[in-house]
């Protein structure tokens, strides 16, 4: 597999840090970002580049020239004139064997590609999009994903007076070999209003949801983060191919405001202080995945829809404060028969269930989480089973339950009045 890089962008937002230099072409931390993505597709095994150039793309090729100084081998699309996003994909109809992985030249990021191309193969999608939750929905295009397909693009300027899923872009992709056909002659085209658009109306476009780090450095504030954030060490321990730190959290009686579980949407409702918690969290290197039981699913009481509902409320009062949750598992079986309304198909023994491990298994596989290093917090004692069968560090909080549930026996490691003192016994090392 290849990888074609767009570098030939003018970086108008970004260009009083460097007026001379192609966008692509600004260090972070003594080193282009160009550079940066080489590093990040070779470290993958990727080593055959295309480059397509345009403003000051000279620049580009004095610098990098055929790309053996840097292990890989570069060959160059140059644009006469700017052919959008995506319209100089049609000179690569001649390289019609593989499939590619297309990047936008202002994008910082450190990627495992093999997981990635792995996806995107087993699901034989025409286009891949790698996707995750940020922490500003609000102005950013958001994503309607369902069983990893995607169905639709909502754009940052159409109004929404509705809960979403935050989840989004992050301009990485991959892209199978027939998608070129596509391309009829050299013609400016968007890669997401002319080319996603018709192929998700196909439903061949999927999305591979990682909580590694891609964010674009477009403007003098967000290059400044993305500097800081490198320096920290925060882009390179996000690869996948090592292993991440996870606190997993239950929701109802932690995260919410609850007794017991919640029914209605107007009911949803966090505990003061959550979104500081997560995001601080989100800063900090670990993950934050939320692990739940909804038996309301499956005694009738609460429909699928409606606690999915509840969970697009949830990220968007996250995302009101800039937090996000890196995904969310729910369990809606119960095996206890005997509920007016209930479901008989989810009247059911199952693996996902608490205390059993089924939902933190299926995560520590996706997001290769080491469970040594990871936490459960929850207000029952059935979370702190959890956490022990789980092989985690446990946390038992005051909210909700407060552990009167008294199912299990099991002690919990830490205990603390709320899941903000929880996160900080994690994050500080208080006992």
């Amino acid at each position: 597999m290849y990888a074609v890089i767009m570098a030939g962008g003018k970086g108008t937002r970004i260009k009083s840090l460097e007026p001379n230099l192609p966008k692509p072409m600004i260090k972070i931390c003594d080193k282009p970002v160009l550079e940066h993505q080489i590093d990040s597709l070779k470290n993958s095994g990727i080593t055959d580049i295309v480059l397509v150039i345009g403003y000051l793309g000279d620049k580009i090729k004095d610098y990098f020239k055929d790309g053996k100084e840097f292990g890989v081998n570069i060959t160059y699309i140059n644009e006469e004139e700017p052919l959008g996003t995506a319209g100089s994909l049609y000179y690569l109809k001649d390289r019609k064997d593989d499939d590619f992985i297309l990047v936008f030249g202002d994008v910082l990021f450190d990627v495992d590609f093999e997981r990635f191309i792995k996806f995107h193969q087993n699901n034989k999608a025409y286009i891949t999009l790698l996707v995750h939750p940020n922490s500003h929905p609000f102005d950013s295009d958001v994503l309607i994903v369902d069983n990893k397909k995607v169905m639709n693009i909502l754009s940052k300027n159409e109004p929404r007076n509705y809960y979403f899923m935050n989840l989004v872009n992050s301009g990485i992709y991959c892209i199978n070999k027939k998608v070129l056909d596509y391309f009829k002659e050299p013609k400016k085209l968007d890669l997401e209003k002319d080319i996603i658009s018709h192929y998700m109306s196909e439903k061949l476009v999927y999305a591979y949801r990682s909580t590694e780090y891609v964010k674009d450095m477009g403007t003098p504030e967000r290059m400044n983060q993305v500097t800081e954030d490198f320096k920290k060490g925060l882009v390179n321990k996000k690869n996948l191919k090592l292993k991440q730190k996870c606190i997993f959290v239950d929701r109802d009686g932690t995260l919410n405001d609850a007794n017991d579980y919640v029914r209605k949407l107007e009911d949803f409702k966090l505990y003061p202080g959550i979104e500081d918690s997560i995001k601080k969290i989100n800063e900090s290197g670990y993950l934050v995945i939320c692990i739940t039981n909804q038996p309301v699913i499956s005694r009738g009481e609460c429909s699928r829809n409606m606690v999915e509902k509840m969970h697009l409320k949830l990220g968007m009062l996250l995302g009101e404060k800039g937090a996000y949750l890196d995904d969310l598992a729910y369990c809606p079986h119960h095996p206890d028969k005997g509920f007016v309304g209930e479901i008989e198909s989810l009247k059911i023994e199952c693996d996902c269930r608490k205390p059993r491990t089924g939902m933190i298994d299926k995560m520590v596989r996706m997001y290769n989480i080491d469970v040594n290093e990871s936490w459960f917090v929850g207000d029952m004692t059935v979370d702190i089973k959890t956490g022990k069968n789980a092989k985690l560090k446990t946390i038992l909080v005051e909210t909700g339950f407060g552990g009167s549930d008294k199912k299990f026996l099991d002690k919990p490691d830490y205990k603390a009045k709320d899941f903000s003192e929880a996160v900080n016994i994690i994050l500080e090392g208080r006992k």
